[in-house]
């Protein structure tokens, strides 16, 4: 997790276990369908700059699924739902996800409802045809609050179920903190698993911000069986100049230190994982459009 994903955030709102000691099945081959896409974050200065030439590059790249990083005011990088969904369709993009942060200001408790911005927030994502409306980070205000945090709970289940309206599921997506943060004697990651509705809210595990606090994302995978339909995947290498946060920054795949195919064989035999979204942060010199590129031709090596 860079310190810049983690001012944008605020702004906008070492390996595992040996496998030979597992199952074998743990690692077998399941027959369900699993799609790639990209988090348009790890592309974000081009976004910025240039947003229709660089899904243009993506879609030639042959990238078929985007997830994005920019919604506000009612618009995806600049353009409306309406213009947005004609962008993608005319390049042959589906977008099935994205990450907009839900605060507690999103709730009224006045009218005991959202808020029209949060409604706005489904309404759009529904019309992008968005399965899933993720919320991509916690204020720390929310993470040492005990009261406040069981009400983020709450708002996060009564998400889902307007997000169920539209046959979309809400989702909340990991970083490091949710596994150093106590709630009592659980770790806050472990709190949310247990306070939020499986059926109303999906998780979507990261599983490069994990790596440094908590490694092991296939323990995860077997402890809470089913419960991640998405997953950012990531590889991760010890930061050069990086000293604070874990100490790791993202890589192409297949370049760092996680046991990124093996993950994905268990996310998908046991995790229910069926959106497999590629993120990279960090490049170490080589440009982010390139990294990209080489972290979906990795992906196809391994077969997705």
């Amino acid at each position: 997790m860079t310190s810049s994903r983690r001012t944008f955030l605020k702004n906008s709102a070492v390996a595992v276990a040996a496998t030979a000691l597992m199952p074998k099945n743990l690692f077998a081959e399941p027959a369900k369908m699993q799609r790639v896409g990209l988090q348009l974050y790890s592309v974000r200065d081009a976004m910025s700059k240039e947003p229709l030439p660089t899904l243009k590059k993506l879609a030639d790249m042959g990238y078929t699924q985007v997830e994005h990083a920019n919604y506000i005011d009612r618009k995806f990088y600049g353009w409306s739902a309406k213009d947005f969904k004609k962008v993608l369709d005319d390049l042959g993009l589906q977008m099935p996800s994205g990450h907009t942060v839900m605060l507690p200001s999103h709730w009224d408790p006045a009218t005991n409802d959202f808020t029209d911005a949060w409604k706005a927030t489904v309404e759009d994502a529904a019309y992008m045809g968005q399965k899933f409306v993720i919320s991509p980070w916690m204020d720390e205000k929310v993470r040492h609050d005990t009261e406040l945090l069981k009400r983020t709970m709450d708002q996060f289940n009564k998400s889902g179920e307007l997000c169920q309206k539209y046959n979309m599921k809400f989702g909340y997506h990991n970083h490091d903190f949710e596994f150093t943060t106590m709630v009592g004697d659980i770790r806050l990651f472990d709190y949310i698993m247990q306070n939020t509705d499986p059926d109303k809210v999906s998780q979507q595990l990261d599983i490069g911000n994990m790596y440094g606090r908590e490694n092991n994302a296939i323990s995860l995978l077997q402890k809470y069986p089913g419960r991640f339909v998405s997953m950012h995947v990531k590889d991760e290498i010890k930061s050069a100049t990086k000293t604070e946060g874990t100490g790791y920054e993202s890589t192409i795949l297949g370049k760092g230190v996680l046991p990124v195919k093996e993950t994905l064989k268990v996310a998908k035999n046991i995790g229910g994982t069926v959106y497999l979204i590629i993120e990279q942060e960090s490049y170490q010199g080589i440009d982010p459009l390139e990294c990209v590129k080489i972290d979906l031709q990795t992906m196809k090596k391994w077969g997705y």
